[in-house]
């Protein structure tokens, strides 16, 4: 079993080394002896990434530089689909994601436990609050880099909970079974994806829009598939500028209006979330990974 993560990037000269570490074998728990590639694509990026700025990770990158690039990821997406070798993908649509170091471990250990699992990571914020908040308190890259090294980050991948926060979506309880509607760290095999046929790039708004949703529920959704959350692993976004995560609230609801339209163009319809039922696999590695603790 090969894996395969595919990983996007746009102006992310900051962030991708230090997702690249969270992909690496040094930080990956049983990545020694794991067969797998990083297939990261700069998605036409003002600058184009260096790579000497990963060079002291120990992990298997394929760069892909994307020239004329659209606005949308959905092009790039399916270059790295082209390109991937691996039996299973983890696709990682926004790049500025820095993983916990179980996150290899348990999501392949469900394709031992199941014939055809599609495997979700949840999504959390680096910083005290979800980051269109957070933004607006002060909280700002140097803020972040601080508590990257007050945690002593990556020594102790999970003490990222301590740093961070889970995506709310507006819920006031949150747990780790809460639901899930999209994942920024999402593993499917490859035959799957290539059968739905990979992205959709109808979805060409910058960033592109709906994509991440839309690859989630078709995938989650698809005959055969056992839908699988993690628990006690997660994702958590650095500050990047993002078109949604990284603006202001009113600006943000603006722009997923925008979203749901287009979303609802090309589907037929306005649901995106999955009626599928979902089996829950993983552990709570320390006490600040007991989400539930902080509810409201």
């Amino acid at each position: 079993m090969k894996l395969s993560v595919i990983l996007i990037s746009y102006d992310m000269a900051r962030e991708i080394p230090r997702t690249l570490m969270g992909l690496s074998r040094t930080y990956q728990h049983g990545a020694q002896a794991l067969e797998y590639e990083v297939i990261l694509v700069d998605n036409g990026s003002p600058v184009l990434l260096d790579s000497a700025s990963w060079s002291g990770v120990d992990v298997p990158v394929r760069f892909i530089p994307l020239e004329n690039a659209p606005p949308s990821p959905a092009q790039a997406i399916n270059l790295a689909l082209k390109e991937a070798t691996g039996d299973i993908l983890c696709l990682m649509i926004d790049g500025a994601h820095i993983l916990t170091p179980g996150v290899f471990r348990m999501a392949l250990a469900c394709y031992e436990a199941f014939e055809n699992p599609v495997v979700a990571t949840r999504y959390f914020w680096m910083g005290p609050e979800e980051q269109n908040e957070s933004i607006v308190n002060g909280y700002d890259k140097q803020v972040e880099d601080a508590l990257l090294k007050k945690i002593d980050w990556p020594e102790d991948g999970y003490r990222l909970y301590e740093i961070g926060t889970p995506l709310r979506t507006g819920d006031d309880k949150i747990g780790w079974m809460n639901r899930m509607f999209e994942s920024n760290c999402l593993f499917m095999r490859r035959s799957l994806f290539e059968e739905q046929g990979g992205a959709d790039e109808r979805f060409d708004l910058p960033g592109g829009g709906y994509i991440n949703l839309d690859i989630f529920n078709r995938a989650i959704d698809a005959p055969g598939v056992t839908a699988t959350q993690l628990i006690g692993e997660g994702c958590f976004h650095q500050l990047h500028g993002g078109t949604t995560t990284n603006v202001s609230a009113r600006e943000r609801d603006a722009r997923l209006e925008k979203y749901r339209q287009q979303f609802a163009e090309i589907r037929g319809h306005g649901d995106v979330i999955t009626k599928k039922k979902f089996y829950y696999f993983g552990h709570m590695p320390t006490n600040a990974s007991k989400i539930h603790r902080r509810n409201k």
